[in-house]
This record gives structure tokens, C-alpha cells and sequence, in this order.
């Protein structure tokens, strides 16, 4: 095997598991979410495992990434970042970053079914919303606001949320995400 492909196999197993610590997941939840046994992603993580397509796509849709990111694939110079929008829980999200430090993502809320009640969620990081269409309903600890197009917000996940579109409209949003707490800050200069 040429040097250069041993080198990239070599680095799959670390990207992975620093992928799975930023999302704050272990490996039973990742066992969940992707059906590859426990053994197998501990193995695939040490670079005891080689990895096949069969496991790094499952993994891909996973951590919202293309494949090539997982692969570290070299790049060509293109700036661009290629969108490929992954659904989850009836949510669409478009990620515009790469993978590591603080991720943004387009994100596409369509209105909850008549009758659906609200789940609030908390986990590591901090986040970061700004309206591009439509209106968001944000439950965020005891308060529930409702932000419009170019109106923004930032909390702390560890505060049980929740977001969603409020009336009959898909809401669009740009959000910040930071596992580390990383925070946008939005400063104006007085004159």
C-alpha cells in the first residue's frame, strides 16, 4: 500500500472518534443510532479495523459530514463547501462548515403535526439562531419566545429547549452550534 493511502487509513480512526466526542456521543448510543456493534466502532476508532464503505456511510449520515470528511480526503483547492442536506426528526439540516470547532447549519423546522407536544432537550455546548424565513417558536427553559425573520438568539444547551416553527410555515434558520461552549457574540459600534 503506498504511504500515502496507509497515512489516510491511519487517520480514520482518530477523526472518528473526535467526531464522536464533539457530539458528545458514547459508543452504545452510537451503536443505536447506526446498527455497527460496539466492538466493531471501538476497533474502527483504535485503527485496529479497516474502514470499509459499509461503515463510514452509517457514520456520514450520523455526524451530518460527507464522506470525504471522514476519510480526510486531500484538498483540491476548491473553496466551496458541497451541501448535502441530512433530515432527522422531520428537520432538515444544510451543513456550511466542515467538521471541528463550532459548526453552522441551514436548518429547516416544518410545522409540527396538529397535536404534537414539544420535547425540550439539554446536552454540552452552546447555541446560536438567527432567523432567515418565517417564525420560530422557542421554548427555552420556563419562557417560550417567538423570534421572526432577523431576529436571533443564543443559549446555553444545558437549558432544557426546543425549537420549532410557529403557524403554518417552514421556518429557516442559520444556527451556531459550539460543543464547547463557544459563543457568537453580535456587537454594534455606537457612533
Amino acid at each position: 500500500m503506498a504511504n500515502a493511502a496507509k497515512d489516510v487509513l491511519e487517520a480514520v480512526g482518530p477523526r472518528l472518534r473526535e467526531l464522536r466526542r464533539r457530539r458528545g456521543l458514547t459508543l452504545a448510543e452510537l451503536t443505536e443510532r447506526t446498527g455497527i456493534n460496539e466492538s466493531t466502532l471501538s476497533r474502527l476508532e483504535g485503527g485496529t479495523r479497516k474502514p470499509t464503505l459499509e461503515l463510514l456511510l452509517p457514520l456520514a449520515e450520523v455526524y451530518a459530514v460527507p464522506l470525504d470528511a471522514l476519510v480526510g480526503a486531500p484538498r483540491t483547492g476548491d473553496p466551496r463547501i458541497h451541501l448535502r442536506p441530512v433530515t432527522r426528526h422531520g428537520m432538515t439540516y444544510v451543513p456550511l462548515s466542515r467538521p471541528g470547532g463550532v459548526q453552522a447549519h441551514k436548518l429547516l423546522i416544518p410545522p409540527a403535526p396538529p397535536g404534537t407536544e414539544p420535547d425540550l432537550k439539554t446536552h454540552e455546548g452552546f447555541e446560536w439562531v438567527y432567523v432567515l424565513d418565517g417564525r420560530l417558536r422557542l421554548l427555552l427553559g420556563d419562557q417560550s419566545l417567538v423570534l421572526k425573520a432577523g431576529e436571533a438568539a443564543e443559549f446555553d444547551t444545558h437549558v432544557p429547549h426546543w425549537l420549532g416553527a410557529e403557524g403554518d410555515r417552514t421556518v429557516e434558520l442559520l444556527v451556531l452550534f459550539g460543543l464547547q461552549g463557544e459563543r457568537a457574540h453580535l456587537k454594534t459600534r455606537t457612533p
